[in-house]
């Protein structure tokens, strides 16, 4: 272990976390994956470790703040050292917003804002005790604009930027590189696993999946890339010029896409 850096990755037993790992793994990096899924944790702890010592899981809930406060000082007083930490836990959710209750916010800000802050606020303070790092907060494309009949989930993504673009600049000046890695369409579980409320996530998830998708292991590259390259914001192209244009060129046909949005989507809604 000596010399060697180390990573915190959170969600990282699965899709794009787990791609992550397996990346940073590759290059020499000593990883811990943390999740809440144990089973899947253990697993690809040992995946990792098949040729080497690469990898450690620990269990953690990143909605739990005492948790995760404790994981991390655990981590840096092992290992003298916290390279890199990834924000990456999270989950999507679909419906309309006033078929949402108050829990649902609740749960989807617990995970992909909470728990986002708290790797931050935690992970950022040890860092700038040693004087380095790189911190990569997940996010997604539907925080960088309008994502209809998401809105919760769109909601939290845009709090991840804000959160992670303010602490780029103020990071700099301590040897801390802070970007938010905002994923297109990644071919992995997440369509899956997302929640629909009073809608049928089958056909959400068919409709989805007809964009075409994007492997987590190229996402990982890009992303750990980008990192050390200090962007901002890190959204693979065509997707992040395709926004950007779309926002400000032609705002009506912005316009005609998110209607459009709206109806392929309430074609899934379920009547009870």
């Amino acid at each position: 272990m000596s010399g060697r850096k180390v990573a915190i990755v959170t969600g990282g037993a699965s899709g794009i976390g787990k791609a992550i790992c397996n990346e940073l793994a590759s290059r020499n990096v000593f990883v811990v994956i943390t999740d809440i899924n144990e089973t899947n944790g253990k697993r690809t702890e040992d995946e990792l470790n098949k040729d080497g010592v690469y990898a450690k899981f620990i269990c953690l809930d990143v909605t739990n703040e005492k948790m995760v406060r404790s994981v991390y000082s655990e981590i840096y007083s092992k290992y003298y050292r916290i390279d890199y930490i990834f924000n990456n836990a999270g989950f999507a959710m679909y419906g309309e917003l006033y078929d949402m209750s108050i829990e649902h916010w609740e749960e989807i800000m617990d995970v992909n804002v909470w728990g986002v802050i708290y790797g931050t606020q935690f992970g950022y303070q040890l860092m700038k005790e040693q004087g380095w790092g790189y911190i990569v907060n997940t996010a997604s494309a539907a925080g960088l604009g309008p994502s209809p009949l998401s809105a919760a989930y769109a909601t939290t993504k845009h709090a991840v930027i804000g959160l992670t673009t303010s602490l780029h600049y103020e990071a700099e000046n301590y040897g801390i590189n802070v970007s938010t890695l905002c994923p297109t369409f990644v071919r992995t579980a997440a369509f899956d696993n997302a929640k629909a409320i009073k809608m049928d996530k089958l056909m959400m998830t068919n409709q989805l999946k007809k964009q075409k998708m994007m492997s987590p292991e190229k996402l990982a590259t890009i992303a750990i890339d980008g990192v050390h390259k200090n962007k901002p914001i890190i959204c693979p192209l065509p997707m992040r010029r395709t926004i950007d244009i779309m926002f400000s060129m032609f705002p009506f046909a912005h316009r005609m896409l998110m209607k459009l949005v709206c109806k392929v989507g309430r074609e899934a809604k379920v009547t009870t």
